[in-house]
């Protein structure tokens, strides 16, 4: 049987600084918003931009690499899964929608946040997939 494919790649800006955090076991966890942009013609055959943001979760050295090096308004390149939980919260279900890195290179200058085009650094995790965290030691309530 099959096990299907689960690839997400996005090229975008940094939202806000990441938050990084550590599980019960020690685990760095990086959460930041990336935002990606698309143009296109309305009904009328005006150009409309259009941003999408994007919740981005990162484990371990990645993690880390992440705290240490990206910044709001930094350009980078993620790679990795999507991965759909819920939550309840005031009696109120509420859903969520994480892309889990596994590869991410910054890109743009060391002090460019303007996202230049040229590779900076590059940092992937181990070729497995990110670890599955149970849910009680990430907060899933915080959204971007």
């Amino acid at each position: 049987m099959a096990r299907g494919v689960n690839k997400v790649i996005l090229i975008g800006n940094l939202g806000k600084d990441p938050e990084i955090s550590y599980t019960p076991s020690g685990l760095a966890v990086a959460r930041f918003s990336l935002a990606t942009a698309d143009r296109r013609k309305n009904a009328e055959g005006e150009w409309v931009d259009r941003t999408d943001w994007h919740r981005v979760v990162l484990f371990g050295k990645l993690a880390e690499v992440a705290g240490q090096y990206l910044a709001k308004g930094r350009s980078v390149y993620i790679e990795g899964r999507l991965k759909y939980d819920s939550y309840e919260k005031d009696g109120i279900t509420r859903y969520t929608t994480d892309i889990i890195g596994n590869n991410m290179q910054m890109l743009g200058g060391r002090d460019d946040s303007s996202g230049g085009s040229a590779p900076r650094q590059q940092s992937k995790s181990s070729p497995s997939q990110p670890p599955d965290i149970p849910d009680d030691d990430i907060e899933e309530d915080l959204p971007f």
